[in-house]
């Protein structure tokens, strides 16, 4: 299908991704709401800990979720550990989802050699995909490049992909800030490279483009080290970590200082700690909304005391806040 389109055709669809998620954030603000089953939360919401309580689990995030955040984001290894019903409950809740409206996200973190994960374009998103999702997570650690085929797919096909480049988590660190011995970015960190690898899919793209990185909100003490300035940085940008992984709104504001609107800040569990009821959910989920949203706004109009990066320099994004 994508060979018969035109250079035109193909720009377009290239931009798709970002410019639904860009349009999005401007409506809705910068939160996408988490969507992860654990068994501690459906015991707690009085659910049956399989496939059905998750799926139960999904809708009710969802009617929180909509009209009231930009995204949600689908944690797939809590659906997977119920098998072949757990994936069938992913199915019904991304879905669902469409008919909302909403902007969905598949945390995946797939990675491996090309010719490996290039069925996963089959999986996420071509039409008539049995897991249609808007964009998906990749880990890049079998090499950046590795996933160039992956990521034409989801462009091809008008999706998005983010790929970690600076995770939340504290024993990431000593591996992503490591220098690179050689190639093209020998000398720059691990996470330097991916982060410039993806850039390059946004550069002719105007506006928000449509390859992100993950950059998670803790990890303010070793962005330097990483050689990364987020605010360079013209895809979309994920981030997990903030609310009960213990990042605050100053974290925001201290990792993300200088960006352009482009911030997706992903929040599950400080949320779904309110449920099962849908008043206290919609509380939680529209009081979370508006502090990521003020925190991100300080971060807009601060300005960076840190080094600047060396990766294209932004192209005057309009955000959420000049709407």
């Amino acid at each position: 299908m994508t060979q018969s389109l035109t250079d035109k055709e193909r720009e377009a669809m290239h931009s798709d991704f970002g410019l639904r998620l860009s349009n999005s954030m401007k409506q809705y603000g910068p939160l996408c709401v988490g969507i992860d089953p654990h068994r501690g939360v459906l015991e707690n919401w009085g659910y049956s800990v399989d496939a059905e309580g998750a799926e139960l689990f999904a809708m009710r995030m969802l009617q929180a979720a909509s009209g009231r955040a930009a995204a949600v984001k689908f944690q797939l290894s809590m659906f997977e550990r119920y098998g072949s019903r757990g994936f069938v409950a992913l199915e019904r809740a991304l879905y669902a989802a469409r008919q909302m409206e909403l902007i969905t996200i598949v945390d995946c973190l797939h990675g491996g050699l090309s010719t490996t994960i290039s069925a996963i374009a089959d999986a996420y998103f071509k039409p008539g995909a049995p897991m249609l999702a808007d964009a998906i997570t990749l880990l890049p650690y079998y090499g950046a490049r590795s996933l160039g085929g992956v990521i034409n797919d989801a462009l091809d096909n008008g999706r998005g992909v983010f790929i970690a480049s600076l995770t939340s988590n504290p024993e990431g660190a000593s591996l992503q800030t490591a220098i690179r011995q050689n190639g093209e970015y020998k000398g720059k960190t691990v996470a330097y490279g991916i982060a410039a690898t993806a850039q390059k899919y946004n550069k002719s793209v105007k506006g928000l483009g449509s390859v992100g990185l993950i950059i998670g909100a803790t990890i303010s003490q070793w962005l330097q080290e990483s050689g990364i300035e987020p605010g360079d940085f013209t895809g979309p940008i994920l981030s997990p970590g903030y609310g009960w992984q213990g990042a605050e709104g100053s974290d925001l504001k201290n990792v993300f200082h200088g960006t352009n609107g482009n911030v997706l800040v992903t929040v599950s569990r400080a949320i779904s700690q309110s449920g099962p009821d849908m008043d206290a959910l919609i509380e939680s989920t529209q009081t979370i909304a508006a502090d990521v949203r003020k925190a991100l706004r300080e971060a807009i109009d601060g300005t960076s005391t840190a080094p600047r990066g060396h990766m294209a320099n932004p192209k005057g994004l309009r955000t959420w806040e000049e709407q």
